[in-house]
C-alpha cells in the first residue's frame, strides 16, 4: 500500500500515521506514506496557499495552482487513484476499506481546508470520501482515519493476521465484548463462559454476543448481513430474553 497525503498542515498527518501500528508497517515495508505540504508548490515568498472567493463571502479559499502542482508531483511515475477528502463525498466504510486494501496504484489523498477548495480540484480527483455527515476544519484527520482503517486490512499488519477478522463490521456485524485480566474488578466480573476453558461454548457466546450489541445498537445491519442458521436461532434467543425482561 502506496499513500501520499497532500496537506497544508503535514503535522497533523504526521502525528496520526507516524506511530504504533502503521509506524510498524512501514518500518515492515508493508505500506508507504508520505506526507507533502501544498505550501510547496506555491510560487510566492509568503507560500499564499489561500485567497479571498470570488464573488465575495466568508473565509478563504485554498488555491488550485499549488495543489494541482502537488497533485501532478505525486502522480509522477506511478499509477495513481485520486481521492478528495470532503463531506460531500461517500462515507467511508468497512466496504470501501477492503476495497483500498487490495488496490495496486497509489493512493494519493487531497486534504481541503478554510471555507473550501477551488472547485476546479475537483476535476483532479477519481472519487471524494467523508468520514460521514459532519464537516471538520480540514481533511487531514479523515484521510489519517482512512488510511489506518485500510492499513489494518493489509497481512502482516497487525501483529496477528486474525485480528482484523474479529473487528467490527468486518463479517457485518458489531463486534463481541472483550475482556483481560483481573478476573473481577471492583466487584464487576468477567462471563463465566470466557473462563471455562470450553472454546465451543466461548465462540457461541462471542458470536451470540456481538448479535446482541448489533441488534441493540444497529439493527439496520441485521438486514445487510447473511446469517447462519446457527444467528437465526441466536437472534430467536435474544428476542426470547428482551420479552422475558420487558414483562
Amino acid at each position: 500500500m502506496n499513500c501520499e497525503v497532500l496537506t497544508l498542515f503535514p503535522k497533523i498527518v504526521e502525528a496520526a500515521v507516524g506511530d504504533s501500528i502503521l509506524k510498524r508497517a512501514a518500518e515492515k515495508g508493508l505500506i508507504k506514506i508520505k506526507v507533502t505540504d501544498i505550501r510547496d508548490f506555491t510560487k510566492d515568498r509568503h507560500k499564499t496557499a489561500d485567497d479571498a472567493p470570488f464573488g465575495g463571502g466568508p473565509g478563504m479559499v485554498m488555491k488550485p495552482e499549488p495543489v494541482f502542482e502537488a497533485v501532478e508531483a505525486a502522480q509522477r511515475g506511478a499509477e495513481a487513484r485520486i481521492m478528495l477528502m470532503s463531506p460531500q463525498g461517500p462515507a467511508f466504510n468497512h466496504e470501501k476499506a477492503l476495497e483500498l486494501s487490495k488496490e495496486t496504484r497509489k493512493l494519493i489523498f487531497i486534504c481541503g481546508r478554510y471555507e473550501g477548495i477551488d472547485e476546479r480540484v475537483r476535476s483532479l480527483a477519481d472519487e471524494e470520501l467523508s468520514l460521514g455527515d459532519f464537516v471538520l476544519s480540514g481533511g487531514e484527520i479523515a484521510a489519517a482515519a482512512v488510511i489506518e482503517a485500510t492499513a489494518r486490512l493489509i497481512p502482516g499488519v497487525l501483529g496477528d493476521d486474525e485480528s482484523a477478522g474479529l473487528d467490527s463490521f468486518y463479517d457485518g456485524l458489531l463486534d463481541y465484548p472483550h475482556y483481560t485480566r483481573p478476573a473481577e474488578y471492583r466487584g464487576l466480573q468477567v462471563p463465566d463462559v470466557l473462563l471455562s476453558g470450553n472454546h465451543a461454548e466461548i465462540r457461541r457466546w462471542r458470536r451470540k454476543e456481538a448479535l446482541r450489541a448489533t441488534m441493540s445498537k444497529r439493527p439496520d445491519l441485521l438486514q445487510k448481513v447473511t446469517l447462519t442458521p446457527e444467528d437465526k436461532k441466536l437472534l430467536a434467543e435474544l428476542e426470547k430474553e428482551k420479552l422475558t425482561q420487558e414483562k
